[in-house]
């Protein structure tokens, strides 16, 4: 008959405490876990002497432990395969193997936590858990850092839009080397790379392949998050980095202190810290984080060490550690993660993989998607535009994809991960950041500012905390406030700035700089109906930079029967306002009138696109079947036929006219747009587009006081 009561042994009572440190209860607290009414038991428990049979079984629960390992001399008919494998394992005695084979039994005993914690993968919107070796692709780094690196801005002026977003990757084609490589190079590694950048899953990648002896062939892989620890350290600040890893190994049934103490003296453990940029809401706590996390680095130098983090913050360096950033993606890696991505998860509806990956790619190279392509260079895009093309067949509306994606980066994908910026500065949450985004975005876009220095960013985080704080606020707390915010900006600008060069940012993507300037323009029409923003983005109808910024805005608004009035009618201005357009006007539609029957051969329209004032490499040409079934293209059509024709014009008058049709031509795309439009409205200004009589009799009193012009 087993005896009512058991004792802790001596290794059992320091593993207990070791435990309950761990967990940072008081023995109060653990009392009222366990359902009794005195801590006397916790006590004696403790001081590994005897209680309570039942007792001593829930202490041990409640502490996550196994009670067999903690006990003295368990009863025989408790003695079960667990006791029998620890009694004769000689994990238990690590001094007697060799380290190659401590490294094998550690890494044999740990291979599910590893394959749980790395190999199985959650992706958003994604309805089941994937294998990590499913989708996952080779990334690149490079070795000098371009916030790093000293540049002027005057250097960087002359970048078109779409240049901006591929900066850092015709850069640094020349200078790339494989993840894998800059660990085998370097050691140590403080991995960069903006949000979605595929960090996280390159350090478990890491930690899949060490553990399956295929890299780091002699160490043990230990993948975590820093905010895992930071969470536990906040509530016991005695907790070390040591003993929060010792639990790891428990957890794995691997309880002989000497084991672990041999595995680190020796270099033996292959640590992959992920997020250190994610402790930063609480400054106190991210010191003494940071501090633990440098004297464990500095304590046991002799292992390898691969962190990750979102900037090149100085603060959040580690001594010894190396930068690389991992790069975005090039086309082979865009296309070989779209075939895995499909090959994936087509299984479940039959769907050909590889068949719906080419039409992927085959769309996705499509001139008028140029701006996709730039998105797709960032693994966590990708995945979201693999997942709608796989819903709808199709790429999504622009302004739909971009919302997802600026969720994603600002909310969404921390919240997956059980994260929470929005405490870096009370009143200064999502709405506030969005519209500090937009802000930033609107004011240097106004500008043609595509870089800009820190400086545009502070003054923006000054007006914004002024509007959010008390107007009789001494300086000094005026002052706090905003290096409060700065540091949060700074920390966790959630991927949509990118710092180029040292100290000069852009908006990492100018698709969602784009949005974020409609976004402001559509919020501003919801605060004032009278039309004031959609009126100041009309005063940009002929300048090309905003042409996209017209298509997102008119796909956004709820009704774009007011925007596209103002359009026609900024168009119609232009007429009264230009002699020169007006008389040119009257001359096409007299020779449209005498060339009525004539169609756009094949012949005259490559001539025609041959021009480079005409063409617009973003711009695709319509389908020429339905011209004649639609007189506004034609017309539109008819009108660049005569620019064309034109001859002896000087420069000026020339781009008068190229004004005038891209004007009309972006209206007309406007109209063909998924935006919402009355049908009485769309009519009008159809059977009206390019019509000379309309245009005259509209404005006769303004153009019946201007000279003509020869044409």
């Amino acid at each position: 008959m087993a005896k009512r009561s058991l004792k802790a042994s001596t290794s059992g009572a320091r593993l207990a405490k070791q435990q309950f440190t761990f967990k940072g209860w008081t023995q109060e607290y653990l009392a009222s876990e366990v359902g009794i009414k005195t801590r006397q038991p916790i006590w004696r428990f403790f001081a590994g002497q005897p209680i309570e049979r039942y007792t001593f079984f829930e202490i041990c629960t409640a502490l996550d432990l196994e009670w067999r390992e903690v006990a003295s001399n368990a009863p025989a008919e408790y003695i079960d395969r667990t006791v029998d494998r620890i009694t004769n394992n000689t994990e238990l005695e690590p001094t007697s193997l060799k380290l190659d084979d401590v490294v094998q039994m550690v890494r044999s005993q740990r291979k599910d936590k590893v394959n749980h914690q790395c190999g199985i993968l959650q992706l958003l919107d994604i309805g089941r858990p994937v294998e990590l070796d499913k989708i996952y692709i080779d990334v690149n780094a490079i070795e000098q850092i371009p916030s790093q690196q000293g540049i002027e801005i005057s250097d960087l002026d002359s970048l078109a839009p779409e240049d901006i977003d591929r900066f850092d990757l015709d850069k640094i084609t020349a200078r790339q080397i494989l993840g894998t490589e800059a660990v085998e190079k370097y050691g140590n590694l403080r991995v960069l790379g903006k949000t979605g950048s595929g960090k996280s899953i390159f350090l478990k990648h890491l930690a899949m392949q060490c553990n399956a002896g295929r890299f780091a062939a002699n160490q043990v892989p230990m993948f975590m998050t820093l905010r895992d620890f930071a969470e536990s350290y906040k509530y016991n600040q005695q907790l070390r980095l040591l003993e929060f890893i010792h639990q790891e190994f428990l957890e794995s049934d691997i309880s002989h202190p000497e084991t672990l103490k041999k595995l680190l003296h020796e270099g033996r453990i292959l640590f992959l810290i992920d997020g250190i940029d994610e402790i930063c809401q609480d400054v106190k706590l991210e010191h003494r984080v940071l501090n633990e996390v440098r004297r464990f680095c500095e304590r046991y130098h002799k292992n390898t060490f691969v962190t990750t983090c979102r900037t090149a913050l100085q603060k959040l360096t580690l001594k010894g550690f190396t930068d690389v950033q991992i790069t975005p993606l090039n086309e082979d890696q865009i296309s070989a993660g779209a075939r895995k991505w499909f090959g994936e998860f087509s299984k479940a509806d039959g769907t050909n993989g590889l068949k719906i990956s080419s039409q992927f790619m085959q769309e996705l190279k499509l001139p008028e998607n140029w701006q996709f392509q730039s998105l797709m260079t960032t693994p966590l895009f990708l995945h979201l535009a693999c997942s709608i093309f796989h819903r709808q067949k199709k790429f999504p509306i622009k302004a739909d994809f971009y919302k997802q994606g600026m969720d994603l980066l600002v909310w969404k994908w921390d919240e997956a991960r059980g994260m929470d910026r929005n405490q870096s500065y009370p009143g200064f949450a999502l709405p506030q950041k969005l519209q500090l985004w937009s802000e930033i975005a609107s004011f240097t876009f106004e500008k043609g500012q595509y870089f800009f220095e820190q400086r545009v960013i502070e003054e923006h985080i000054a007006n914004s905390v002024q509007n959010l704080t008390d107007t009789n606020s001494e300086p000094e707390e005026l002052y706090q406030a905003i290096e409060a915010v700065l540091r949060m900006v700074k920390s966790q600008h959630h991927g949509l700035l990118a710092e180029r060069a040292r100290g000069i940012f852009s908006f990492s993507y100018s698709a969602m700089q784009q949005y974020c300037i409609a976004r402001k323009i559509v919020a501003g029409q919801h605060l004032q109906p009278s039309g004031q923003s959609l009126q100041e983005l009309v005063t940009h109808l002929t300048d090309p930079r905003w042409h996209e910024i017209f298509l997102l805005t008119a796909s956004m608004l709820h009704s774009s029967d007011d925007l596209v009035q103002l359009m026609k009618q900024e168009i119609n201005r232009l007429v009264a306002e230009s002699p020169y357009l007006e008389n040119f006007l009257a001359w096409a539609y007299q020779k449209s009138q005498n060339n009525l029957e004539t169609s756009p051969d094949s012949g005259e329209r490559k001539t025609l696109h041959s021009c480079d004032r005409l063409s617009n490499k973003n711009h695709m040409e319509p389908n020429l079947e339905n011209w004649s079934n639609n007189n506004c293209m034609t017309r539109l059509w008819q009108l660049q036929q005569a620019i064309a024709n034109r001859e002896n014009v000087d420069a000026s008058k020339q781009q008068v006219l190229q004004s005038f049709y891209d004007a009309n031509q972006l209206l007309l795309d406007c109209l063909n747009s998924s935006c919402e439009v009355t049908s009485s409205i769309r009519e009008e200004i159809e059977a009206n587009l390019l019509c000379y009589s309309y245009c005259r009799s509209s404005y006769s009193k303004l153009s019946s006081n201007m000279l003509p012009m020869e044409v």
